[in-house]
């Protein structure tokens, strides 16, 4: 990373005494469009303009302790400021760049009770955060962060799906698109969430999470404001039965417990003027904490062939298929095959009711699976129960380090306390010790652990493909919304890849033969918009070896780039991706259940020839979601395409340079 900082003397003013002891500061962007205005004395608020339009009224902000002589907010008193100019060049491994810029100005308050507060104007959209520099521990009772929208904005809100506990849940919902003013008091919201102020819209999310509870958000249902919730500390927990799962039973009256110096995580609002923005909105990742693992050559993205959401529906083979030695010796050979990278050994290698990672079930061979795949040139993963890895941490990380194992998927996490955070810090930092990644599936939301750890390759915290097996939801519509949203915090393991596709009046919900809502090149096309450096194949090898033209097309993708644009796109209706991997483009569309045609300008590309090769829905893709064209054709930068998109349909391009 490359760092400039410059002073700049107009940066802060001191505006006026609005009253007695009360002092406004204000922020502004480099390109002068966002703008903060901080006011403290009787308590520290922020308010945010955008093209000088206001956006937040009066948002207060405050972080309530048990330290009395820290805890007088609303008589704070600024001791000193600091200010500063930003400039960065981060370096993004396994990210959808592979570095980016950032810059910004830096407003530094330092107050009377022990605490600072950073405050950071992005052309992009604003960050704040507290710092503590005192001795000792504290108690952190509550945190204030209120966000009091100018207007009765509509918003797109991922409610907790459960309304008995609803710090306990798996962090995936669709967005449930009301007025601010329509909020559903009765259960909280997680982040990102998305609020439509016309000319801008604004997203809420949180970086550097470590040693803190994550940010829920809830409203009253009355007023156009949202305010900060967090899961207070875990006091007992037990186990279930069925997969020996931590789950929280009480909880202390306090959120954290936590040292008296550190850092508390980013609270980011970022704020962008064409939805084309938003997929590629770089704020979470750049707040995070840099790189801690030093080298990570040794981390190798790739393509998964994946049993569980298949069932294990492999035929036409001449042993009994299941959770045993050779069904796996099959997804290997087939992994082998086509190339892809990984192979994983989801829920049912090691017993789940015992609650040990180290033991397997009678019907795995691990060591002889170990070395069949290091033979035929693929890795293998190992799923495990996140509270039950964390618990022999070490010894299994060495064991399986050992056999040749790459990578976890860890899983059931389902919480995002302080206890929670603390264990998916300990296990990414633990396994890259040992040079294993980490898929953190049943988890929240990214924020910004992959920059910390570039070993922790990807996350769900994503409304995927497993709920098509039980549930009938609106998958397109969400495929074309969650991008703009979700995708902001960081990389999607939405488990993508069926072979089986429906239209909409076909789709059944078969939990032992799923199927996905939409085309077939809606399925492609997901590998390309997604970002997503360790992505599955959600099918069966006998479904893909029956499509070889598409289980190979998929196979080739690169699943990292070196430069990410959105050419077109409207959040809840389309989107089209492209994304450079040295000289060569592969390009994405996905439509929601509107058929669409979307024309297509090569102007991104450089000069010269290109072999483009397509997949785009067929003349019958909306009565037959299997249906799609497949072609080959010489392109350049002066070209336009045609693409005409099926209800839920997509299309899926890659351009290789010609240099013949």
């Amino acid at each position: 990373m490359v760092k400039k900082i410059v002073g700049t003397g107009v940066l802060l003013v001191l505006a006026l005494a609005l009253q007695a002891g009360v002092k406004m500061y204000t922020l502004k962007s480099p390109d002068g469009k966002v703008k903060l205005e901080v006011t403290a004395g009787q308590g520290i608020a922020y308010s945010l303009f955008y093209d000088g339009r206001l956006l937040l009224k009066p948002s207060r902000i405050a972080l309530h302790t048990d330290l009395p002589e820290a805890d007088h907010w609303e008589n704070i008193r600024i001791t000193g400021t600091k200010q500063r100019h930003v400039s960065e060049t981060v370096q993004a491994p396994f990210y959808r760049v592979k570095e980016f810029g950032i810059d910004c100005n830096e407003l530094e308050l330092r107050l009377n009770n022990g605490f600072s507060l950073l405050m950071r104007a992005y052309n992009d959209g604003m960050a704040y955060r507290f710092v503590a520099g005192r001795k000792g521990e504290m108690t952190v009772v509550e945190e204030r962060a209120e966000f009091n929208f100018a207007d009765d904005f509509e918003a797109y809100i991922p409610y907790s799906t459960n309304p008995k506990d609803p710090w306990n849940m798996a962090f995936q919902n669709f967005y449930t698109k009301a007025p601010l003013t329509q909020y559903n008091t009765e259960l909280p919201a997680f982040l990102p969430l998305t609020v439509d102020a016309g000319a801008v819209k604004l997203t809420l999310l949180e970086s550097d999470l470590e040693a803190y509870p994550g940010m829920f958000v809830c409203g009253d249902g009355k007023t156009p404001a949202l305010k900060g919730v967090f899961a207070a500390y875990p006091q007992e927990t037990f186990k279930n039965k069925w997969r020996c799962q931590e789950t929280v039973k009480t909880r202390r009256p306090y959120i954290a417990r936590v040292a008296g110096k550190r850092t508390f995580p980013w609270r980011i609002m970022a704020v962008t003027a064409e939805d084309t923005q938003m997929p590629v909105n770089h704020l979470v990742y750049a707040l995070a904490a840099p790189n801690r693992i030093g080298d990570y050559n040794w981390i190798k993205p790739g393509k998964v062939a994946w049993e569980w959401w298949n069932d294990w529906g492999i035929s036409g083979v001449d042993f009994k298929v299941g959770i045993n030695t050779p069904t796996y010796k099959h997804y290997i050979d087939f992994a082998a095959e086509q190339g892809i990278e990984y192979v994983v050994l989801d829920e049912g290698w090691s017993d789940p009711k015992q609650g040990d990672i180290m033991t397997t079930v009678p019907e795995i061979d691990l060591p002889e699976l170990a070395e069949y795949a290091r033979n035929k040139g693929v890795g293998l993963i190992l799923w495990a129960v996140m509270n039950v890895l964390d618990e022999q941490l070490e010894k299994a990380c060495r064991y399986y380090a050992g056999m040749g194992i790459k990578g976890f998927k860890v899983d059931f996490l389902d919480r995002d306390d302080q206890k929670a955070v603390e264990m998916v810090y300990r296990i990414a930092e633990t396994t890259a010790k040992y040079k294993l990644f980490v898929d953190f599936h049943g988890m929240y939301k990214p924020t910004g652990i992959n920059r910390t750890f570039p070993n922790a390759i990807n996350f769900e915290g994503v409304f995927g493909m497993e709920e098509l097996k039980w549930s009938n939801p609106d998958m397109p519509l969400y495929d074309v919304t969650m991008p703009f949203i979700r995708m902001m915090a960081g990389n999607v393991d939405y488990t993508q890849g069926a072979m089986r596709n429906a239209v909409k009046k076909d789709f059944r919900d078969i939990y032992s033969s799923p199927m996905s809502q939409g085309t077939r090149c809606h399925q492609l096309a997901t590998y390309i918009v997604f970002d997503s450096p360790l992505v599955m194949l959600c099918d069966a090898p006998t479904a893909y070896r029956k499509e070889p033209e598409c289980t190979r097309f998929i196979a080739g993708l690169p699943v990292v780039a070196d430069e990410t644009r959105i050419l077109q796109g409207k959040m809840g209706e389309y989107i089209v991706t492209a994304r450079r991997v040295g000289e060569d483009w592969i390009v994405g569309g996905l439509t929601d259940w509107e058929a669409r045609t979307v024309d297509l300008d090569l102007s991104f590309l450089p000069e010269g020839m290109f072999r483009a090769e397509i997949f785009c829905d067929g003349i019958n893709a909306d009565k037959k979601g299997e249906d799609y064209r497949h072609e080959y054709r010489d392109v350049k930068r002066e070209d336009r395409l045609k693409m005409q998109l099926a209800p839920g349909g997509g299309f899926a391009i890659r351009l290789k340079k010609n240099h013949n």
